[in-house]
Order: structure tokens, then C-alpha cells, then sequence
């Protein structure tokens, strides 16, 4: 197995602060929107993201949330071993809000199908939006595609890309892995 960085903690960085402005650009105040980090690995971002708003750009406003999706997901009880669940945390009401959802790695598009129905079962959201770290551009099954994206890339499907956060991993990167 062979690995390369495609980025680094100071290009990570970079990448985050400008997804931080592209969504105050579209949502101001965020007095209507409210940002979901989808489990396991989205809600490292979606943390991240927030604390950008709330300590660098000032937006007192945020409301953030996570979505466990596995029981919506249409691989669950396909595997050998069980999938495990993660803890769903909405606090807030996401009936006529607009939702960001947020996750690290965006690749045949099957978690999001799966985040856009388990939401249902909070309400009716007016506009549903997506955030992704890095968007797999080439290994898409369904037709859907970030709305904010940190960096496109282009991998074949024996590749693997790996987010490290600090927070989890002691470092922040992302790594493309052959295996």
C-alpha cells in the first residue's frame, strides 16, 4: 500500500477558511440556516467549520447538528459484519430552514441519498445544500454534486482517500492511499 498527501495541514487550513466564506456569502447571518455534519467523519468538519464561523468570522448565529444515517443507508445489513450507529444531536427545528450538510469525502453519493431521507424524519427543510471536503469527481452512482467543495479529485476506484483530522487522527490531512 502506497500513499500520497494530496493535502497538507496548512493547505487544509486554506481550504476551510474559504469554504467558511463561500457559505457567509450565501447564508449572512445564518439566522435561517443550520449546518448538519453527517457520521461518522462529517462531523470533524462540521465542527471545524463552525468554530471558523464563530471564532474568525464573528457569526454568533450557528446551529450545528449531527446525522447518524445508518439505518438509511441501502448497503445497511448487506456487509459481513454490522454496521454500527453514531448518535444523531438535532437540537433545533430544520422545518423551512436550510440545511447545509456537511462531509468530509463525497464519493458514489450513497450517504447523502441516504442523510436526505433520514432528515425527513425531522421535518420539511426549505433548501438542502452540500458542503464536502473532497469531492471524488469520477466515482459518482447517483446524480448529486456538492454545492461547496474544498478540492476535487480525480481517483480510480482501487484508490482511497483518507481525511485525517487532528482532532481524531493528531493531524490534518488527506491522503491518497493504493491499495
Amino acid at each position: 500500500m502506497s500513499q500520497k498527501v494530496l493535502l497538507n495541514e496548512k493547505e487544509v487550513n486554506i481550504i476551510l477558511h474559504r469554504l467558511a466564506c463561500q457559505l457567509i456569502e450565501k447564508h449572512k447571518d445564518f439566522s435561517d440556516t443550520v449546518l448538519i455534519g453527517l457520521q461518522p467523519r462529517g462531523v470533524y468538519l462540521a465542527d471545524r467549520i463552525a468554530k471558523i464561523l464563530r471564532e474568525d468570522y464573528k457569526v454568533e448565529n450557528i446551529q450545528l447538528g449531527y446525522l447518524d444515517i445508518t439505518f438509511f443507508r441501502d448497503d445497511f445489513r448487506r456487509g459481513e459484519k454490522p454496521l454500527e450507529a453514531n448518535k444523531t444531536k438535532i437540537n433545533f427545528l430544520v422545518e423551512d430552514k436550510n440545511i447545509v450538510f456537511i462531509d468530509d469525502v463525497l464519493y458514489t453519493g450513497r450517504s447523502i441519498r441516504a442523510a436526505l431521507t433520514a432528515i425527513q424524519s425531522f421535518g420539511r427543510p426549505n433548501e438542502i445544500e452540500l458542503l464536502t471536503l473532497i469531492d471524488r469527481r469520477f466515482s459518482r452512482h447517483l446524480p448529486i454534486q456538492p454545492n461547496y467543495r474544498g478540492r476535487q479529485v480525480d481517483v480510480i476506484n482501487n484508490e482511497k482517500v483518507r481525511v485525517n483530522w487532528k482532532e481524531k487522527d493528531n493531524e490534518d490531512s488527506v491522503y491518497l492511499i493504493e491499495r
